[in-house]
């Protein structure tokens, strides 16, 4: 197990070092490695999908949905430049790996699944593997989770068809958005939004990427 999260890793610092011409980044933050070092991935898949758990790639996890390439997961949670004081809110739970990766970095997680099966099976197995600062909702992402809003920062695990009004403005200033955009089948580009502390809103393309679509309606 301990050389399959090694190979991982190493796996991970190649793909940094192959797409810096396109993303600007030489290095991922020494945190954000730990923490993914420090989450089991093999407990987000299915029995017969955890040999493939630690290879540098996505894997189904039913309903039509995947967790997201270990490169990819590292790449987002580092635009995100967290800090441990900072409430973050996740659209597209998924099989949870994102989520307990981020809940190893901040404050607090509000996580929100539009499937209510996938959404009630990764909130067990967080859980169950003690991630105890998690709030969890079904619910159109779109919406993002006003209650809790401003957020420090805002994560989307599927491509949306456009930057969703209702995210940037859940965004506290000085906040960043990462987000896949684009439609299924189609260029996708991951975006970074940032928005200043005058409430204006930046955006620049990182990567050409491939998500599962984020549904604008509940299932």
């Amino acid at each position: 197990m301990k050389s399959a999260i090694k190979r991982m890793l190493a796996e991970i610092e190649g793909e940094v070092a192959y797409t810096r011409s396109l993303t600007g980044m030489s290095k991922l933050d020494s945190r954000v490695m730990a923490a993914i070092a420090g989450v089991p991935r093999e407990a987000f898949v299915s029995p017969d999908m955890k040999h493939f758990a630690y290879e540098n790639g996505p894997l189904p996890i039913g309903y039509g949905q995947t967790i997201s390439q270990p490169y990819i997961v590292a790449l987002m949670t580092d635009l995100l430049q967290l800090e441990p004081d900072h409430v973050v809110l996740e659209i597209g739970t998924g099989s949870g790996y994102q989520t307990a990766i981020l809940s190893q970095l901040v404050k607090k997680v509000f996580t929100i699944e539009r499937i209510p099966a996938l959404g009630d099976a990764s909130a067990a197995s967080l859980q169950s593997l003690g991630y105890s600062n998690i709030e969890y909702r079904t619910g159109n992402g779109y919406d993002g989770w006003p209650e809790h809003a401003p957020y420090d920062a805002i994560i989307v695990t599927a491509a949306a068809s456009h930057i969703p009004l209702a995210l940037t403005e859940q965004l506290k200033s000085g906040g960043r958005l990462v987000i896949p955009v684009g439609l299924p089948y189609m260029p996708q580009e991951l975006m970074l939004v940032e928005k200043d502390d005058q409430g204006e809103i930046h955006t620049r393309d990182i990567l050409g990427v491939a998500f599962v679509p984020l549904q604008e309606d509940p299932p």
